[in-house]
């Protein structure tokens, strides 16, 4: 007797009937023929769900983002043409979170990644996050840029520092100096209320509580030469059209004026200034803002969340720098003293004032929005 079909592979199993048909069984008049007839009704209904035969998962891992997806697809295209990890973006400007809140231990999200430490900070204090064991993480990132049992680590660092007229001779300049009456008409910057300057605020505070912090803010606002608008290359913008003389900016954003095109806007802009890297007159620190990154406390793979997280530490340098395109690698290599000869010179000064800043910590200043403390 031959097995008919769809029933053939349920009985390949039914030993030691193994070629009866689904009818023989049904008309089997013993209890054994019954329980026989049921069991192949289930595994026929479960060969027809995909539940047999078991196949193995591809691995993946889902990344919760608050970056812009342009800047990291090539980093999480490499990663997965090297290790094979598919992985899943979420891009999320807003709510990060709130989302992960509600997801609960349902949460798909294994990597956690902000623009801003701030961001990083609240979800490590609301408890959606876990701590990390990598030697690799250990190795890479100093102390001061890793959180407590390594709840999150720094990706990227931006010096916040000043563009001035090039054709103007400055002297060395604390944060402070910026409410300096001499200064009235003369300085840019972009909104308060982004996070790179909320930081900066929030440094002050540590640095010097809240009623000095006022007083400092509302010098900054006396010395405004146009409102706080824009972004950080508005600053080098408006420096070349003669609207203001000084302003505050990320240092990476040099690296790409004074790279670009010949002749183009950027370019113009990037030729017109000079950087100065200020420090805070009581610790003598440069501040900077960090991006980051941590595993989420529910992550269904926290293996290969490890795995891409430690993708992003590159084989030698200390912390990635957040510089974009071309850019990157050569401020990358020279900030980790890496040979980078290929590097035009403007790219040289950009790399020459980002290792003048992260080569010690005692001239790095670190202090998380939303919470105020002082590290380095």
């Amino acid at each position: 007797m031959t097995c008919s079909k769809p029933f053939a592979r349920v009985c390949e199993v039914l030993i030691p009937f193994r070629c009866l048909d689904r009818n023989v069984i049904l008309s089997h008049s013993s209890n054994k023929g019954r329980m026989l007839a049921r069991f192949a009704q289930i595994l026929t209904v479960s060969t027809y769900l995909g539940v047999l035969p078991a196949t193995a998962a591809a691995a993946e891992v889902t990344l919760y983002t608050t970056r812009e997806p342009g800047l990291i697809q090539p980093l999480l295209n490499t990663f997965t043409a090297q290790s094979g990890v598919k992985v899943n973006t979420v891009f999320l400007k807003d709510g990060l979170l709130e989302r992960v809140k509600a997801e609960g231990s349902r949460s798909p999200a294994d990597v956690l990644m902000t623009v801003d430490v701030g961001a990083l900070v609240d979800l490590v204090q609301a408890g959606l996050t876990q701590p990390m064991k990598s030697a690799a993480v250990n190795a890479a990132i100093p102390a001061h840029l890793r959180g407590a049992d390594n709840q999150w680590f720094a990706l990227s660092i931006r010096a916040r520092v000043l563009y001035a007229d090039k054709n103007q001779k400055f002297p060395a300049m604390h944060y402070e100096d910026l409410a300096d009456p001499r200064w009235k008409g003369k300085l840019c910057i972009r909104s308060g209320q982004h996070p790179y300057n909320t930081a900066l605020v929030a440094a002050m505070l540590a640095q010097h509580g809240e009623a000095k912090t006022e007083t400092w803010l509302r010098g900054l606002k006396n010395n405004l030469a146009r409102k706080a608008t824009g972004g950080d290359r508005d600053v080098a913008r408006d420096i070349l059209g003669g609207i203001c003389d000084i302003g505050v900016a990320n240092s990476y954003y040099v690296g790409q004026m004074k790279a670009a095109a010949p002749g183009s806007d950027n370019r113009k802009w990037g030729d017109a200034i000079q950087v100065i890297r200020p420090t805070f007159a009581k610790s003598n620190g440069t501040h900077i803002n960090i991006s980051g990154a941590a595993v989420a406390k529910y992550a269904p793979n926290k293996t290969q969340a490890v795995q891409l997280l430690e993708s992003t530490l590159g084989p030698r340098h200390p912390v990635t720098l957040d510089a974009k395109e071309e850019q990157a690698m050569a401020l990358l290599a020279f900030a980790s003293r890496a040979p980078a000869s290929s590097a035009p010179q403007p790219l040289r000064e950009a790399a020459g004032l980002l290792q003048e800043v992260i080569q010690g910590q005692d001239v790095v200043h670190l202090v998380c929005q939303r919470q105020v403390g002082v590290a380095g």
